[in-house]
């Protein structure tokens, strides 16, 4: 792909301990061979710890995040989010400050339920890690669960699990590419 998205900057935010490893990595490495601007936020800026082993030095505290310098936001599964990221009123306000913003906000696995908690997912199509918790979650908060990989809708993506981290990566950067 070209370099159309030089100028887009994502946040994505992982959490500190056992976060899915492939997708982190996954949609960060086709946001990146797009041209994207990648910025790692955590519960702290020491090291996170995936679930598979890597280790990530996270650039920024999700406090101190501020969505008006980017483009949007990815959130990476893995039971670690369940942990760290749900309970994150930090999070959430970030996560509906990028929403507000008409900014490209995307969760995979469990992490879709950090966007129904921000009260963002109401009357929208979403997917979620196929899990009676999840799903619960989700539908608590008025978003409509689709049994699918990948969901769009608007400027939300959604994802499923590890093995749509692909696919989700290459959502986020389509709908990147429409705002140019």
């Amino acid at each position: 792909m070209s370099s159309e998205l030089d100028n887009k900057k994502i946040l994505m935010v992982v959490a500190q301990d056992n976060f899915r490893d492939e997708e982190y990595l996954e949609p960060r490495d086709i946001l990146e061979d797009a041209g994207v601007s990648i910025t790692v936020a955590s519960n702290s800026t020491k090291e996170a710890h995936g679930a598979l082993g890597a280790k990530i030095k996270p650039d920024i505290s999700i406090k101190d995040a501020i969505m008006a310098e980017f483009d949007g936001m990815v959130i990476a599964g893995g039971g670690g989010s369940k942990e760290h990221l749900w309970p994150s009123k930090d999070l959430q306000r970030l996560v509906k400050d990028a929403f507000d913003q008409d900014k490209v906000v995307a969760a995979i696995c469990v992490s879709p339920v950090i966007l129904a908690r921000a009260k963002i997912l109401e009357d929208r199509d979403c997917t979620v890690f196929k899990d009676k918790e999840c799903i619960a979650e989700i539908e608590k908060y008025g978003g409509l669960y689709k049994d699918k990989d990948v969901v769009v809708d608007g400027n939300i993506v959604t994802a499923r699990d590890p093995q749509a981290a692909e696919q989700f990566g290459h959502a986020i950067v389509d709908l990147l590419a429409e705002g140019e």
